[in-house]
């Protein structure tokens, strides 16, 4: 478009296409400071949540040194088997016109020993200990997967806009003003040249 022959169609195109960039801008400066504030909204209870992942990770791995130094790791394998499958139900949803995943429907984790089919003789109370700390991590991970997906999808919605806002207000914007004002130069220095083209004409016909 800056090859194109400034004329008047042209510029009255570059000046549409100034004020639909500026538009878009203003829309784009709105949409960033609702992610922000959004983010702003979920960043405490996502902040504590991870807290209290981190802390539930800590006891239920001090419980399993602890299993492991009274059971040894051979006797605590067995408790393993066989393995648990946990079913969830989840359902896509949207925010802010991003895809996000909602958390409809989880199982109970936590379980009591009789839950557990282990056999009481065969099982010490650190090694129940451990399971029930296990469990509870596992609930607490499941609790903050939801919301870790929205704020990394929000995170990046907001990286994006960003990005969009910087390229408009710093690339696209300046080049059109630029085209503007170099076609505005152009059509005045050719109006006054046939200004004058035109008084030397009629000077000569008075002649």
């Amino acid at each position: 478009m800056s090859g194109a022959a400034p004329t008047r169609m042209g510029l009255l195109r570059a000046r549409r296409r100034l004020d639909r960039v500026r538009k878009g801008v203003d829309l784009l400066h709105r949409k960033r400071e609702a992610l922000v504030r959004e983010l702003f909204h979920l960043a405490r209870p996502a902040a504590d949540a991870r807290s209290a992942i981190a802390e539930g990770a800590a006891h239920a791995y001090e419980a399993l040194l602890a299993a492991l130094a009274v059971d040894g790791g051979t006797a605590l394998r067995p408790l393993g088997w066989p393995a648990r499958e946990l079913k969830v139900e989840v359902r896509p949803a949207q925010v802010w016109g991003l895809a996000v995943t909602d958390l409809v429907e989880r199982p109970a984790v936590r379980r009591t020993l009789a839950a557990r089919g282990t056999a009481p003789t065969l099982t010490g109370p650190a090694a129940e200990e451990t399971a029930s700390r296990f469990e509870t991590l596992i609930d607490l991970l499941l609790q903050a997967a939801p919301h870790e997906l929205l704020m990394r999808r929000l995170g990046e919605a907001l990286s994006q806009t960003s990005r969009q806002v910087n390229t408009l207000e710093r690339r696209v914007s300046p080049g059109l003003e630029n085209q503007i004002a170099t076609t505005r130069r152009t059509l005045d220095e050719r109006e006054r040249e046939e200004h004058l083209r035109l008084r030397h004409l009629l000077k000569r016909r008075k002649a």
